[in-house]
């Protein structure tokens, strides 16, 4: 049994959202990483320049507060390190839309 489903979303927490069952982030890790991938850096996502603009956006003091929060991002996969610092997961990646397969194996009795 396979089914199409179109998810419209208008803003990146909500486009992450769709994967949190996967993710299984916060709600304060969805906000983070939302405000990390409006920036728009790909390279670096987690630069020191990118961790200070975040916490001003979410009224966070001390950017460094921040590194607890990559760290968590990465553990779940949200994230990856490169050479070059953080980049966003291939999961998350936005282009033009996603397209996702579950295969229900589940054992049904008759």
């Amino acid at each position: 049994m396979s089914r199409n489903i179109n998810i419209a979303v208008k803003t990146t927490y909500q486009f992450l959202q769709v994967f949190n069952g996967i993710l299984e982030l916060t709600d304060k890790e969805m906000q983070v990483l939302s405000n990390f991938i409006d920036l728009g850096d790909t390279v670096n996502l987690c630069s020191s320049e990118n961790k200070k603009k975040v916490a001003t956006e979410l009224g966070i003091k001390d950017p460094n507060t921040l590194n607890n929060y990559v760290k968590r991002l990465k553990d779940k996969g949200a994230i990856t390190k490169t050479k070059d610092g953080y980049r966003l997961s291939g999961l998350l990646s936005s282009n033009k839309g996603a397209t996702i397969t579950i295969k229900d194996d589940r054992v049904t009795s008759n």
